[in-house]
């Protein structure tokens, strides 16, 4: 459906879709070429080429700039640039890579919503329309400048182009223990905890889902005033702790 609508539903689809196209593109291997104002929203209301229109069909209207949408579209590109594994300077091989546990796991892997490896049976399929893709952190196969191996974490990509939501089971532990979600289009999963291998997860209709190996939180430090306190606290008890445990002194009488 093109043109304007007020439709809920309609609006609901547009804006997955749009969130789907711009991590789609951003995700992807080799370099993200993005239209000025996908990130902002921008429509040419149904007009496909618009080479020829010096027109409001071709202009960037900032005033209605979708800020939620600008800001998916920093975060999955802080995504990209901070981790190695969207950024390959070589193919995939499909070839197993040797890990510090477990065993070999290929440095891309294509998986079926029941958690196994897609077969090339599966890929012929017509109504096949959800998929999952496993990026391994350590089949990059590339060096830095200062000829450092180049490693990142494992990564899941779900995709559910189906007209209804399909639930996904997580491959087994031998691939990884466990999951975050970082990146989830539907809006509903994101930052929902840690996920288990071999658990369900389901992916929304129309929607796509990034997955990260599961890291323990960082604890921040905590710089307050009542911290200090509390160490300085901490001290002087175990100070008087340490006085009282020794017992008084004990002065030798000189002889006479």
């Amino acid at each position: 459906m093109e043109g304007p609508t007020d439709d809920p539903e309609v609006l609901t689809l547009r804006a997955k879709q749009q969130r789907n196209f711009l991590a789609t593109m951003l995700l992807s291997q080799g370099v993200p070429m993005i239209l000025h104002g996908d990130e902002l929203g921008r429509t040419q209301g149904g007009n496909n080429n618009t080479y020829a229109q010096d027109s409001e069909i071709s202009w960037q209207h900032w005033e209605g700039a979708d800020q939620p949408l600008i800001e998916f579209t920093a975060a999955v590109a802080r995504l990209r640039k901070d981790h190695p594994i969207f950024r390959r300077s070589r193919f995939f091989d499909g070839r197993p890579v040797e890990r510090e546990e477990g065993a070999p796991v290929p440095d891309v892997m294509w998986v079926k919503s029941d958690g196994t490896e897609m077969s090339e049976q599966d890929w012929d399929t017509a109504y096949v329309r959800s998929m999952g893709m496993f990026l391994n952190g350590n089949g990059i196969r590339q060096r830095d400048v200062r000829g450092v191996e180049v490693t990142d974490d494992d990564f899941l990509v779900y995709f559910n182009a189906d007209d209804d939501d399909v639930e996904f089971t997580l491959p087994s532990e031998h691939v990884e223990a466990s999951w975050d979600v970082v990146v989830d289009t539907a809006g509903v999963a994101a930052d929902s905890g840690e996920h288990v291998a071999g658990s369900k997860l389901t992916v929304a209709s129309k929607s796509m889902m990034v997955l990260r190996a599961h890291t323990a939180p960082e604890v921040e430090p905590d710089h307050s005033v009542a911290a200090s306190l509390a160490v300085l606290t901490a001290a002087q008890t175990d100070a008087v702790g340490a006085a009282i445990a020794a017992g008084p002194k004990v002065v030798a009488e000189p002889r006479p």
